[in-house]
């Protein structure tokens, strides 16, 4: 998961300046001393966490923290503000030409994930209501132009492509020719990468350039590979000149150096982070948001746009009826884990609601929902409506059906049932969702999978 080592050292940190009454130099000092520790053990370029720490000391030493009624969460703010403009501030978007098509143009080093991410960055697009052609401008890599065909094919998104000709410039103005035909208002080039910077590389994106002046140069770098990422960006923007960064791989890289120097270092803004292996797994890179994930502050707006994205109003409208009158049934629980599952892995969206941090011994597998949904499946109309129903001979028969074991099912109900109680101690609590957590039985939700 993203960041994950730096987010649970940074998260003990605060969680000790929370409760301080007074904060004194010397808690400050290692209070900093465990930041920097932090930040170095996450690939964090050192001249960028030396420059972090001092502004920290710089403003927790100031006087209106020091006389707070509380100084604990005044320094936790200043730490949040600073990360916040270390990720670059603001959400920085595409600039789309008021003259369509946008051109804009993906470089970057093979094995970087280019050919998907073109795939991926043309649905996100076509979200926000473009109309995006993708073009193979890779002609040395083997299979290159019949992968971006098998993306585009996947998402249903047209991909130019000159099979004969091996003159990229000629390939891109083709291209361009045709969206304007075909009235597409993006042109997405997916050029070709090498495994070291070179000057054949670097001199083929001059051209492309020079001769199809794109309004957007956006570098793909595989987050994993840390601080090298950094001085890729750093190459390829004193090279070619780069307008922003396309971080792939950020949800298996745990520690997160790579988005956190990359902005300082080029001065160019991440504006979009690649979360997983599916076409639909890339986000608009928002720094806010990005900062509170990793102090376990949650991220509440992102997963409202996933799930409005995911659910439909009607979907939602029906499921609250069936909460309000504590009707849930294993149709609308699997109906529920088919859309979740829409929204992204299971475990990312844990993260992102405030609190769940503290719970730091639960582990989601995503692929325990696969077994779920066969066990429901294996169902008659009459079991889903009422567990009840599911004596032992009941139990085997749907086990053998969805190749499970019986403990699968009995451990499936157990925790579908305690779905159902949560429901009513919402229904029935004042405090709502904060009561319930609080009364919540740890070991209970160790066992939980919803």
């Amino acid at each position: 998961m993203a960041f994950e080592g730096l987010s649970s050292r940074l998260q003990e940190i605060t969680r000790k300046l929370r409760g301080k009454a007074r904060i004194s130099e010397s808690d400050l000092k290692e209070m900093l001393r465990e930041v920097k520790l932090a930040l170095l053990e996450a690939d964090v370029n050192y001249k960028i966490v030396k420059e972090f720490t001092a502004k920290i000391q710089e403003k927790a030493l100031g006087q209106d923290v020091m006389k707070s009624l509380t100084p604990g969460q005044q320094v936790i703010k200043i730490v949040k503000d600073e990360i916040v403009e270390l990720l670059g501030g603001t959400e920085s978007k595409i600039n789309f030409t008021p003259n369509p098509p946008t051109i804009i143009m993906l470089v970057g080093l093979q094995g970087s994930g280019k050919t998907t991410t073109a795939g991926k960055l043309a649905n996100i697009l076509r979200k926000q209501g473009k109309k995006p052609l993708l073009v193979a401008c890779d002609i040395y890599r083997p299979a290159a132009i019949k992968q971006l065909q098998v993306v585009g094919a996947q998402l249903n998104i047209p991909v130019y492509s000159n099979e004969t000709s091996k003159d990229v410039v000629h390939i891109a103005k083709q291209a361009i020719n045709v969206a304007i035909s075909k009235l597409n208002d993006v042109v997405i080039l997916d050029t070709a990468g090498r495994l070291h910077i070179d000057d054949e590389l670097m001199q083929e994106l001059k051209n492309v350039k020079a001769n199809v002046k794109p309004h957007e140069i956006l570098l793909v770098v595989d987050s994993m590979t840390g601080q090298d990422a950094v001085n890729v960006a750093q190459s390829f923007n004193e090279a070619v000149g780069i307008d922003g960064i396309i971080l792939t791989k950020l949800d298996g890289d745990t520690r997160g150096g790579a988005a956190l120097s990359v902005k300082k270092v080029t001065g160019k803004p991440i504006k979009f982070a690649a979360t997983g292996e599916k076409l639909s797994d890339i986000e608009v890179f928002n720094p806010e948001r990005m900062t509170s994930r990793i102090l376990g502050m949650g991220d509440v707006l992102s997963i409202i746009e996933k799930a409005e994205e995911a659910i439909t109003e009607e979907e939602a409208e029906k499921l609250e009826k069936q909460l309000r009158k504590n009707e849930l049934d294993l149709d609308d629980y699997l109906t529920q884990i088919r859309q979740i599952k829409k929204m992204g892995s299971f475990s990312s969206i844990l993260k992102m609601i405030p609190g769940m941090n503290k719970f730091k011994d639960i582990d989601i597998d995503d692929k325990e929902f696969v077994k779920i949904e066969a066990m429901i499946c294996s169902m008659t109309k009459q079991e889903k409506r009422n567990v009840k129903l599911l004596n032992a001979s009941r139990r085997i028969r749907i086990a053998k059906g969805s190749g499970t074991t019986v403990q699968d099912i009995n451990k499936f109900i157990k925790s579908f049932e305690m779905t159902q109680k949560m429901m009513k101690q919402m229904k029935s609590n004042k405090g709502g969702m904060k009561n319930m957590m609080k009364n919540m039985n740890m070991n209970d939700l160790k066992n939980f999978k919803m």
